[in-house]
């Protein structure tokens, strides 16, 4: 039996192991067998994370000049352009993405933290125009104190960099939670931080369950901010546990998100985009466009081109160049994909490609490229976030038809539209309830560009110029510029 890589976890600038020494093996989804070991953290452990942050928080951090955070922000993303490979292997290894891109992926991350360095000494205060006589009144931003990351196994280093950025150069401190899915890849970020020469405590990094790893973090009376991404079921106990402290909380949350292709689209482009956004990563994200509306002109020959695209779509290992697709993440996954395709079909829906397990799946979870024509846009496979290379096909009428069914749905995190009417393109952008919309493209990401969702998809918005006052408080500050003695003390003045 190979030897397991043994991972600690990073608190207070050292690696650590739990304080009941418990671990927790973590599988290669390519194989499903298990090459790494990590701390299973306890509600202790959690604890004595927090208070470094908060150490570190109260001593030199918070008080270091913007462009003095900066400078660890940009030495991090230095770290990530020079080590991108060696993250995009043990992310591979670790999730079942494909290699060609978890190592791009982890080289272009660099620039979230270039962004937010670059913002760092950017966030002025304001002059206010009051309306009483001889006072000046400003208002400043100053750091939250000790922030909660919550980090799911999908994107962890997008979805790590749009919090641990803006959080750092505003002078916060943080506490990441990995998942227990796949919790060696931050570990790995970790070591790279720690080359940076940042203070103790500023970035601590803890692995383990939601009970009572989770539970214990995002209920701790120190943290003043929890940044999730995950399910909605989860991010309803982050704000119960939450609640008592009235720690701030964003939630980015699941999707099912709609694409619309119209009869006058560009249909090549449409297939393109189609095929990003729900075969690209296995249809392993949160932005899956796993919901495709076709207008009824050109249905019948659009989806025949749709499948026969799926159909060559190769699987196999996510370290091979030419592979278009690895296997989903757990065997969960794949057991609730098969569960909804399975009543979806008896439901009346028409299995058009895929539908049952690679027979690569006898060692990891490979599960191809799925079609579903769907008479009811309400059939399970249709309505609910299965994260994974399921689609569900459906007609529309007009453009009313297409923003009724697109919107038809608990879901708002993104949209797709396939057209090459401008005017069609814009009111129906404008329409539909979703916070990301993609016109005639799909599967884009950038530092500058806010993410996040409406209705189920959660609340509060990554990315972006405005990200970096969410991990903020305004703090007025009157003075007084005149010489007399203040009038009567018993009246508002």
């Amino acid at each position: 039996m190979t030897k397991l890589k043994e991972y600690k976890m990073f608190i207070d600038g050292s690696w650590v192991e739990s304080e009941s020494k418990k671990t927790f093996e973590t599988l290669n989804p390519e194989n499903n067998e298990p090459w790494a070991k990590v701390p299973e953290a306890s509600a202790k452990d959690i604890d004595l994370a927090v208070k470094a942050a908060q150490k570190a928080f109260d001593g030199e951090w918070s008080k270091l000049f913007p462009k003095e955070r900066a400078k660890y922000l940009k030495a991090i993303a230095d770290q990530l352009r020079e080590n991108a490979e060696h993250l995009g292997k043990i992310e591979t290894i670790d999730t079942g993405k494909l290699y060609k891109e978890t190592k791009t992926q982890a080289n272009y991350i660099a620039e979230y933290y270039d962004y937010y360095a670059g913002l760092a000494d950017k966030v002025e205060g304001t002059v206010l125009p009051i309306d009483k006589a001889n006072m000046q009144v400003i208002t400043t931003r100053v750091p939250i104190g000790v922030v909660a990351a919550i980090i799911p196994w999908n994107s962890q280093m997008l979805l790590t960099a749009v919090k641990l950025a803006p959080a750092l150069a505003m002078g916060n401190t943080i506490v990441i939670k990995s998942s227990e899915l796949a919790p060696a890849t931050l570990f790995e970020l970790g070591k790279l931080i720690e080359k940076t020469g940042i203070p103790k405590g500023v970035v601590n990094i803890v692995s383990g369950f939601g009970e009572p790893c989770g539970k214990a973090l995002t209920s701790h009376n120190l943290v003043e901010r929890v940044a999730f991404t995950g399910g909605p079921e989860t991010a309803r106990h982050i704000i119960r546990n939450s609640a008592d402290n009235l720690s701030q909380v964003s939630l980015e949350l699941g999707g099912k998100s709609p694409v619309v292709v119209f009869e006058d689209a560009d249909q090549e482009n449409a297939l393109n985009g189609i095929t990003a956004g729900i075969f690209g990563a296995s249809g392993q994200s949160c932005i899956a466009g796993s919901r495709l509306y076709i207008q009824n002109n050109i249905y019948e020959n659009f989806l025949e081109k749709i499948i026969n695209r799926a159909n060559k779509i190769k699987l196999g290992p996510p370290m091979d160049s030419d592979t278009q697709m690895g296997p989903l993440n757990s065997l969960k996954q794949l057991e609730l994909i098969e569960k909804n395709i399975k009543l979806t079909l008896n439901q009346g829906g028409k299995l058009k490609c895929g539908g049952k397990r690679h027979n690569l799946s006898n060692k990891g979870y490979y599960f191809p490229p799925t079609v579903i024509e769907c008479e009811n846009h309400n059939l399970p496979t249709a309505e609910n976030e299965l994260f994974g290379p399921v689609l569900s096909v459906m007609k529309f009428k007009d453009e009313k038809h297409a923003i009724e069914l697109m919107n038809d749905n608990n879901f708002g995190l993104a949209a797709g539209i396939f057209t090459e009417n401008n005017g069609i393109a814009m009111r129906v952008s404008k329409s539909v309830r979703a916070g990301i919309v993609f016109i005639n493209t799909y599967r884009l990401i950038s530092p500058v560009a806010p993410f996040g969702g409406f209705k189920n998809s959660g609340f509060g918005r990554e990315s972006g110029l405005e990200v970096i006052k969410d991990y903020s408080n305004i703090k007025t500050t009157w003075i007084n510029t005149s010489t007399k003695t203040i009038s009567d003390p018993f009246i508002v003045r």
